[in-house]
């Protein structure tokens, strides 16, 4: 068979309207960061998963490598085509529904395409929290959330996309549908077949619909927004508040100066509290399920301790759900924010809580010596050890020569350190192909060649999105 003669037969199963192959295709071809331009064979948007099934044999019959996306929100090239115009983008945007909420058992099962945004409104609706929430929230998919394992502002209580996860429905490299919507939280029956899908950002199977778990609404939920003298200072402000509001702890998001004032250069109307005058400032989240009068209160007796320690400069507390949302709006405005001020170079690192302080004190200082002129957006999850330790070029100088300059040497520099310090090159953004090429230096050979064994096992022929992950 010819690969000519390959959107023919996609237009047979899905329909000609749903096959793309002329016109403006970069909403599927370019990624959000504008590192990548691919060129795709075609753009396939099935509407269920029998279609998946059927667009995934066709292509193995062609032989044609799948790049199975959602919203294409994804920080690390993984999930547009390449350019040599020989692959099949799969789209799962058109798969969208909620299938089936169980109050009773605490979950919702939805298709990959539905938009996290969404899922949260429909689990509210029903009365309930679905609690993963990330800045791309309104066009990220959870098909793509748990293709990244996803993390996000509330995996400190809640944990990643792998931990809301009960079941997935997967259509294999041959075109085979595993149907494990399981609802269950105990089934100890052999592998975890659904472990193996979530955070392998569509290598191994495309992920058609997931049963994710269901959480009580709190009765009330209060924002504080705390300026601090050093990141030392943050982790003992973390001690703290695990002391005084112990689960109630959703949020701890940690901000430096430079990525505040990036906010206030790009969106001024937001106007971030205290971070002229502070080198840090951490946003932390209460969910009380007692009552908002309860969470206030410790919510103050935090603060006052905090204070009196000295890890708390100044401090104000959100009075109303309005002025909790714009604190939360500021934080996740600093990715755009970073974006409007030009290219940049992101890392996605984990490390021992503990050990962060000592990480960034000694890596600003190692940047600022080998590259002059670096400006450091540092920013993320402390609660979780997960920091957004990202590189803008020098103020007035080519963005894009800078990365070709000097990104390869940066990315080993950081990641040099963060294995010092005992943590991983990635926590919730995935390798995708920018970092394919440095996972050899920073992953056990022992761990690689397992993970080779299982994409040959699940994915001999090599179709599902490959160069991502693992190199090829």
């Amino acid at each position: 068979m010819t690969s000519s003669s390959l959107p023919d037969a996609l237009r047979r199963i899905v329909g000609p309207t749903h096959v793309l192959t002329e016109g403006d295709l970069s909403a599927y071809t370019r990624d959000w960061r504008q590192r990548a331009q691919g060129r795709p064979l075609a753009v396939v948007r099935p509407a269920n998963t029998a279609q998946v099934a059927e667009v995934v044999k066709a292509c193995a019959q062609h032989g044609t490598s799948i790049v199975p996306q959602g919203g294409n929100t994804g920080l690390a090239v993984g999930s547009v085509p390449d350019e040599s115009g020989t692959q099949v983008v799969l789209s799962l945007r058109r798969m969208d529904a909620v299938r089936a909420i169980d109050p009773a058992n605490l979950t919702l099962t939805a298709e990959a395409g539905c938009i996290l945004q969404n899922l949260q409104s429909a689990a509210e609706t029903a009365g309930f929290l679905f609690p993963l929430s990330l800045a791309a929230e309104g066009s990220c998919t959870l098909g793509g959330n748990l293709g990244t394992n996803a993390g996000g502002t509330q995996v400190l209580r809640y944990g990643n996309a792998r931990e809301l996860c009960l079941g997935l429905e997967v259509v294999t490299a041959k075109g085979e549908i595993w149907s494990g919507l399981s609802g269950l939280r105990k089934d100890n029956t052999g592998y975890d077949l659904r472990d193996l899908f979530i955070g392998s950002e569509g290598t191994l199977g495309i992920i058609t619909a997931a049963t994710m778990k269901l959480y009580p609404l709190p009765a009330a939920r209060l924002t504080a927004w705390a300026a601090v003298p050093s990141m030392q200072a943050a982790v003992d402000l973390l001690g703290l508040a695990h002391k005084h509001l112990g689960a109630g702890l959703t949020g701890f998001e940690v901000m430096n100066q430079f990525a505040l004032s990036l906010v206030d250069k790009h969106m001024p109307q937001l106007r971030a509290p205290l971070w002229r005058d502070h080198p840090w400032c951490v946003l932390l989240e209460n969910s009380d399920h007692e009552g908002e009068e309860h969470a206030r209160v410790q919510f103050e007796r935090l603060l006052e301790a905090a204070l009196e320690s000295g890890c708390v400069a100044d401090a104000v507390v959100a009075e109303s759900l309005a002025q909790a949302g714009t604190l939360w709006h500021i934080r996740e405005s600093i990715p755009l924010a970073q974006s409007e001020e030009g290219l940049n170079i992101k890392h996605d690192i984990s490390l021992p809580v503990s050990r962060i302080p000592a990480f960034v004190e000694e890596t600003n200082a190692l940047l600022a010596r080998e590259i002059p002129g670096v400006r450091l957006v540092d920013f993320g999850h402390l609660g979780d050890g997960n920091l957004h330790y990202n590189v803008q070029t020098p103020e007035g100088g080519d963005a894009r020569e800078f990365l070709r300059q000097h990104e390869d040497r940066i990315n080993t520099l950081v990641f040099d350190a963060v294995t010092r310090h005992e943590g991983s090159i990635s926590a919730e953004h995935g390798i995708g192909s920018l970092k394919v090429n440095k996972l050899p230096n920073y992953k056990s050979a022992v761990a690689l060649e397992m993970m080779q064994a299982i994409k040959k096992a699940l994915d001999p022929e090599g179709i599902m999105n490959p160069g991502r992950v693992l190199q090829t």
